[in-house]
């Protein structure tokens, strides 16, 4: 048996799962390249191999894969310098990288995320772990290339109204005169399009409201009218109080300095959250305007956002995003001089806790601690993420060390509270925790990576000093 690989439970997949992404594995053992590349084949991915970094570069060039994953200790170039070649290529830079490293290797998470990679992965390898994680990344990618592609639709969507609003500047001084033929074109739109005109006050000649002149079918279903009715009403300024009455305004301003208005409204709409693009284009003394329904773009973009940013398993943040909000928030902290806690933690004796329940109830068992903490960690700045494997992490801006390490506590304690049976466990009969604090006042003479050190130092320390502790690390203040 090859000592990198821990057996795990075969998973059958159906003919409608089979895969066909390919992966380029960057390893200068052959024991490990043998191990992931029979596992990844059973699992009908195709399997490029690379023994060495300068391969690994030219194989990615040539025919790019889907996903690498990269060996960290290899000899020439290491793991980060293949790593940020291939970002700094055009050609191979949106090639999703995983990091490999054996537990005993020195690995940097942080210089991991800096040079491009999106995750990692420890040896030995588990192999429901090293499918999940490949899968994940997989899925993402296809998201993602799904989303380009419907902003490029939306980039034509765009360029199509723009044609349209081009057109009817040229129809303006046509438009009276030609009500048939406006009529005709205005009732073959799937938009809701209108004609108004501004009603002003005598004296002071100001706009009070807008009085229909054409409406299409689809405008006369929002008013559950027929268009004809609807033709000479004053309903409009009615309407928008309705929707968001600051718009009114804005419809104003594109009558009085002739700048088009083009903008996306939210708002709910007969009991639905609905997304609308509305533009508005001076006409005459008053404006035409078209509304399209973009409701459901607008969902796939927030669940496209959604699946880019959250751990799939527990429903927090995912190792890329704290690193993200972590930067951002050290940068905010430093410019208002105040402190910024980190707590990094994770679940005492896990892997026996795996290893004689099962990787089923190991997943079970994160997501009931994830929710436990998320339900603590409940201020809109604060952020809680997975860190990797049974490991989190929590991001508390403007929160002194004693703040944090409340904070801490409570989730120590409230995890124990759950009493999840753990007979594994060389301290309790139930699953605990371990948690390490750091807190730090950002300046130009401490480090990011002095905060993040500091919090890993102390969660060793909790470890070793016992388990199911909070201890602070070195006040960087």
């Amino acid at each position: 048996m090859d000592p990198f690989f821990s057996p795990m439970s075969a998973v059958e997949i159906s003919s409608e799962e089979k895969l066909t992404e390919s992966i380029l594995i960057v390893d200068d053992q052959p024991a490990n390249l043998r191990v992931l590349s029979q596992m990844l084949q059973i699992k009908n991915y195709k399997v490029k191999k690379a023994a060495d970094g300068e391969s690994a570069i030219l194989a990615a060039k040539s025919s790019p894969p889907d996903l690498i994953l990269l060996d960290i200790l290899m000899p020439d170039l290491n793991g980060y310098e293949v790593c940020r070649k291939l970002k700094a290529d055009n050609l191979t830079k949106d090639i999703p990288v995983i990091f490999i490293s054996a537990l005993s290797d020195v690995f940097d998470k942080v210089k991991a995320f800096e040079v491009g990679g999106i995750d990692y992965i420890t040896k030995p390898f588990q192999e429901e772990e090293v499918l999940a994680r490949i899968g994940s990344q997989l899925t993402i990618q296809k998201q993602k290339k799904l989303l380009e592609k419907e902003q490029e639709k939306l980039k034509k969507e765009r360029e199509h109204l723009r044609k349209e609003i081009r057109q009817r500047k040229e129809a303006e001084a046509i438009l009276y005169q030609s009500r048939a033929i406006i009529s005709s074109i205005l009732n073959s739109s799937l938009d809701a399009i209108a004609a108004l005109e501004a009603v002003r006050d005598p004296a002071s000649g100001n706009i009070l409201d807008f009085r229909c002149l054409v409406v299409n079918p689809i405008t006369a279903q929002i008013f559950n009218r027929q268009p004809e009715d609807l033709t000479g009403k004053l309903l409009f300024k009615k309407f928008i109080n309705q929707i968001k009455p600051e718009l009114f305004f804005e419809f104003i301003k594109v009558v009085e300095t002739g700048k088009s208005l083009d903008k996306e409204i939210e708002y709910n709409y007969k009991k639905q959250h609905k997304w609308f693009h509305c533009i508005a284009v001076k006409l005459g003394d008053g404006f035409s305007v078209t509304v399209r329904d973009i409701t459901e773009r607008k969902k796939l973009e927030l669940k496209l956002s959604k699946l880019a940013t959250i751990d799939s398993l527990t429903g927090v943040y995912n190792p890329h995003s704290f690193d993200k909000i972590l930067k951002q928030e050290w940068q905010r902290c430093g410019r208002g001089k105040q402190p910024l806690s980190l707590i990094i933690c994770d679940i005492d004796f896990f892997k026996p806790y795996n290893d004689f329940y099962g990787h089923q109830a190991g997943d079970k068992c994160l997501i009931e601690v994830a929710k436990t903490m998320s339900n603590i960690v409940r201020r809109t700045s604060d952020f809680l993420a997975r860190y990797g494997g049974e490991e989190f992490a929590i991001i508390l801006p403007n929160t002194p060390q004693q703040g944090a390490f409340n904070v801490a506590e409570n989730i120590r304690q409230e995890i124990e509270a759950l009493q999840l049976p753990h007979e594994k466990s060389k301290i309790s009969n139930y699953i605990t925790f371990s948690l390490g604090v750091a807190t730090i006042i950002p300046t130009q003479d401490v480090s990011l990576e002095s905060l993040i050190k500091s919090a890993d130092n102390a969660l060793y320390s909790a470890k070793k000093s016992g388990k199911n502790q909070t201890q602070l690390g070195e006040l960087l203040l």
